[in-house]
């Protein structure tokens, strides 16, 4: 199996670096691998830090457009059979890579979702919490299934599945279009406990309660409307 692992990045110089270095070094059991870096119209060091790196693929936007637009230009430069989306801040650990993959390489399934809330975790701020479990309640009521981490960054779909869909999201309505998209589709999602070291917004965490509510308003939207 080849993965292609998508990186967006939007003003992350400080942990970028550390990212790359720390997703090269994971040795997978009989998968190769490709990293794909989207420099979402960064104003900060990233373009230096990318020119200095090698064996990567990278994409730059003149603008910010978003993390879900950044995947989709990401998605353009894939060649692997999965991809993996791997958030460029350090919140999820590249070791938790092998652990998403098991279930496919084991014939178990096609879709595997992390799941902060079934492994360690650093403690997050308390509405982050109780908003993410009314967003994953909203997915299992609407979808008839069993999440328990609809928001979580750590997506791992099949690259045909991922171009089949026609996904529309700029920004962090990324996570409940493809969410909504693959159950639509049919397709049982697969949970695996992943570490999670959540960020203040003093380190740069950019999701707010406003993209909680717009998230709320997709999960409808993509069930009924589209």
């Amino acid at each position: 199996m080849k993965l292609s692992i998508i990186i967006p990045s939007y003003n992350e110089a400080a942990t970028l670096n550390q990212i790359i270095i720390r997703v090269k070094k994971q040795n997978l059991k009989n998968v190769t691998k490709e990293i794909i870096v989207i420099d979402d119209g960064s104003t900060d060091s990233t373009k230096k830090i990318l020119s200095r790196q090698t064996g990567i693929k990278t994409v730059s936007l003149t603008k910010n457009q978003g993390k879900g637009a950044a995947i989709r230009h990401g998605l353009k430069q894939v060649t692997g059979d999965y991809v993996l989306i791997q958030d460029a801040d350090l919140e999820y650990d590249p070791a938790d890579i092998q652990s998403l993959l098991a279930p496919v390489l084991s014939g178990k399934t096609q879709v595997v979702y992390g799941s902060r809330f079934l492994g360690p975790h650093k403690n997050m701020l308390f509405w982050h919490l109780k908003g993410n479990q009314l967003l994953s309640l909203i997915t299992n009521l609407l979808y008839d299934t069993t999440l328990s981490d609809m928001e979580v960054g750590y997506k791992l779909i099949p690259k045909q599945l991922l171009t089949s869909l026609t996904l529309k999201e700029n920004r962090f309505g990324f996570e409940p279009e493809i969410t909504s998209k693959i159950l639509k589709s049919g397709f049982r999602i697969y949970e695996v406990p992943v570490s999670y070291s959540g960020r203040e917004f003093s380190e740069g965490k950019k999701i707010t309660w406003v993209d909680g509510l717009i998230a709320f308003w997709l999960l409808f939207k993509y069930r009924f409307f589209n």
